[in-house]
């Protein structure tokens, strides 16, 4: 990705705002932590989490995301190598302590949440002012769930980038298409629900599928990730998720958009909001031809940008 460049303009005139690193570490942790949930989709746990002798440190933070699936979140002011090592040490740690965290969840977020925990595939996000080429490229090797997320500090404005992604363990390479090859169901349950929803799909249902998850995966910084029923898209925040309903000849897509903001039109969209499926409580959009992902595409848009 290019380098992000921030003006000032006044009286149509533009100056440039340099942008910089925070003062210190800590200041990062704290902002993020304290707008969790709105800058990366993901609800806050703890802070400064102790992972006892065996493992020897502190997380830095520890979080919950739309899926349920647990996260921790590393943080480095500047560019620092081990900040993916220190990170992925602390899955180790997260791996070995499922009823720990779920008891986190618990206190936290309540009992129903701390219920419906996925590890099917933890993930880890680290945060930092800069990645390497070699950072993005080492990144893809490591079995893992992994967000590389750069940040800058413009005066009062603060940008977070998704640098690079790798799903992890037994899933696709990231901005994966639908998935092709024959792959075990107890490994990857998610993969082989839509593979077999799409080998028995029509061939106009297929095709179908193909434009809106080509459209899906158009923004910048946009990834496919499957999930146990569904697949979903994201970038720094998933906008939108998919499932083929083959019996039906429909592609629905959920969107993360008010209800009270769409005109809803029986048969194309509906308010999903109490339903909770497909991942994102929103609106669904039932895609039946390429006319309606056209009719989409306002809604499409408008889900994006809030990513």
């Amino acid at each position: 990705m290019g380098d992000l460049k921030v003006f000032r303009v006044r009286g149509g005139r533009a100056t440039e705002i340099s942008g910089a690193s925070v003062a210190v570490e800590r200041e990062l942790q704290s902002l993020i932590e304290a707008n969790m949930e709105a800058m990366l989709g993901i609800r806050f746990l703890a802070s400064e989490y102790r992972t006892g002798r065996r493992h020897r440190g502190r997380v830095d933070s520890l979080g919950l995301d739309e899926s349920g699936t647990p996260v921790v979140i590393e943080y480095k002011r500047s560019r620092d190598q081990n900040v993916i090592n220190q990170a992925l040490s602390y899955l180790v740690w997260l791996r070995d302590h499922h009823h720990e965290f779920e008891r986190l969840v618990a206190d936290r977020l309540g009992a129903e949440a701390a219920g419906a925990v996925d590890w099917s595939n933890p993930r880890v996000v680290c945060v930092a002012g800069e990645f390497t080429y070699h950072d993005t490229v080492a990144v893809e090797e490591i079995d893992r769930r992994i967000d590389l997320v750069s940040y800058r500090v413009f005066d009062d404005v603060l940008t977070l980038r998704l640098v690079a992604s790798v799903a992890g363990a037994g899933w696709p390479s990231s901005r994966a298409k639908a998935p092709t090859a024959s792959i075990a169901t107890e490994q990857v349950p998610a993969v082989s629900v839509q593979q077999h929803r799409l080998e028995g799909a029509p061939a106009k249902v297929k095709e179908l599928f193909g434009a809106v998850d080509e459209r899906l995966l158009l923004p910048e910084g946009a990834w496919m990730e499957p999930q146990q029923h569904y697949l979903t898209y994201r970038r720094l925040k998933k906008f939108a998720s998919l499932r083929v309903l083959p019996r039906k000849e429909v592609v629905a897509v959920n969107l993360k958009l008010d209800p009270a903001t769409v005109e809803l039109e029986e048969g194309f969209t509906r308010d999903v909001t109490e339903i909770g499926c497909l991942g994102i409580s929103g609106v669904e959009v039932s895609l039946r031809s390429q006319a309606d992902l056209e009719r989409a595409e306002d809604l499409i848009l408008r889900s994006i940008a809030a990513s």
